[in-house]
């Protein structure tokens, strides 16, 4: 039975994260050549091509499509199973402040993998807004903060991912038809809520604000019940919400890129390698993909 080194599956994530061969190589600690190499190796032993050869940018085939899901659960097994192994003594422990949507949507499952491979380290995950957070990092409440930035922000942090805003309202319910457009929103300074008022504001359509919290869930209940329609990161949507677009007369709202900090001068091994973990796992979850718009969404379609 033949086996797939991981050392050329690893290079293939990279190159498929990074979006060229020569970045992948910087990733890996290797000549463009020798990545080159390495893909066309790994190519031979699935019998498959991986890369669109004559596209500008790196695409995937199918065939290449389909390893990358099995590459990256095997790297995630093999990382997982080597930190667990090899160092059970990293111990401490780590104030994590995040927004809350994610914290309620996806760090739970990434967290709980990182704590079955390091069960000496202490998670102290804070929620709030992520301009608050990052004023309470300066302060010394915090060693990591996961935080959302506008794209014309300073860029500071690690930029971990990158996903489009998306409007969202209940299946169940047409406020969006509505005129003043009834707004669900968080108090200030919540990133979504200037996003989503500034291109209304300049789009001249008539809002007004219904329902007022600083709570992910709260958010999310008022929109279900038909209240009125919010703005959210693509990946962080609530089951059973209806996707809305430029089609339904509303705006788009571009990206917003999700950033890692670490607090200056405070650096333990437990911090270090919670700040690995946490930026692997984003670059490598493939959160957002084709969900359409004005469709019901829910988890795992």
């Amino acid at each position: 039975m033949q086996n797939i080194p991981t050392e050329l599956l690893r290079t293939f994530v990279k190159a498929i994260d990074s979006g060229s061969f020569t970045r992948a190589a910087e990733l890996v600690g290797r000549s463009q050549s020798a990545v080159s190499l390495q893909i066309r190796r790994l190519e031979e032993v699935v019998d498959a091509r991986l890369f669109q050869r004559d596209a500008h940018k790196l695409q995937l085939t199918p065939e290449g499509k389909s390893l990358a899901q099995f590459a990256r659960r095997i790297l995630a097994l093999n990382d997982e199973a080597l930190a667990s192994l090899r160092q059970p003594s990293v111990a401490g422990r780590v104030r994590l402040g995040a927004p809350h949507e994610y914290t309620a949507s996806l760090l739970p499952e990434f967290l709980g993998k990182f704590a079955q491979s390091h069960p000496n380290v202490m998670l102290e995950v804070t929620s709030d807004l992520s301009k608050n957070l990052l004023r309470r990092q300066q302060n010394g409440e915090f060693d990591l903060v996961i935080a959302l930035h506008d794209e014309s922000s300073t860029p500071d942090g690690e930029r971990i991912f990158t996903e489009p805003l998306v409007w969202i309202t209940s299946a169940d319910h047409a406020r969006h038809e509505q005129d003043p457009l009834p707004l669900v929103v968080a108090p200030p300074p919540c990133i979504y809520r200037h996003r989503m008022l500034q291109a209304l504001n300049q789009l001249g359509q008539p809002c007004r604000i219904v329902y007022l919290s600083s709570s992910y869930n709260g958010i999310s209940a008022a929109v279900l019940a038909g209240l009125g329609v919010t703005v959210m990161a693509g990946s962080t949507t609530p089951q059973g919400v209806r996707i809305l677009g430029e089609q339904d007369g509303l705006p788009s709202l571009g990206q917003l890129e999700l950033r890692l900090h670490r607090t200056p001068h405070n650096s333990t091994e437990a911090i270090a390698r919670l700040e690995h973990y946490i930026a692997e796992s984003f670059a490598g979850a493939g959160l957002v993909g084709d969900r359409g718009v004005g469709k019901i969404w829910r988890k795992g379609e």
